[in-house]
């Protein structure tokens, strides 16, 4: 991975959390463009209709809210990792098992989804709509109820 590369993703992951008034620099900048010109509209993210209960196994499920939420309810095998810390521990993360990320309603899990992807890991997914949208449309049961209406 090179110096630059982590910089910029560094860079990019301060920026997401400073107040609009902080103004990025121009390498930051360019960084961010290229993400934005090369990825698509709903690049990775999924419903959690297209997830098959016996497929969550495959995945490696993040959630990247507290500990408090993580341990009151959470998608079952899932890892946690507060977002803020989920760059400074990526070396944890797996880069050969698809990364499910997800927080209550997608807003720091897109954050992480981006910081992780402009560091290289083209494996992570983003949980649409997070948590709350798991659980209101079934949770771990959610594809079969829509292929049940089918």
């Amino acid at each position: 991975m090179s110096r630059l590369r982590i910089a910029l993703t560094l860079a990019l992951a301060c920026a997401a959390c400073l107040p609009m008034a902080a103004k990025a620099d121009k390498v930051t900048l360019n960084a961010i463009e290229g993400y934005f010109d090369f990825v698509d509209a709903n690049a990775g993210t999924i419903l959690p209709e297209q997830i098959p209960a016996e497929d969550y196994k495959k995945f490696h499920v993040l959630d990247v809210r507290d500990a408090a939420q993580f341990a009151r309810e959470h998608v079952p095998g899932a890892a946690n990792i507060e977002w803020r810390q989920v760059f400074a521990q990526r070396a944890r993360l797996p880069k050969d098992k698809t990364i499910l990320v997800y927080c209550n309603t997608s807003s720091f899990a897109a954050r992480v989804a981006m910081a992780l992807r402009m560091d290289g890991f083209e494996n992570v997914r983003l949980l649409y709509g997070g948590f709350n949208e798991w659980k209101a449309r079934g949770g771990m049961q959610a594809h079969a109820r829509a292929s049940n209406k089918s």
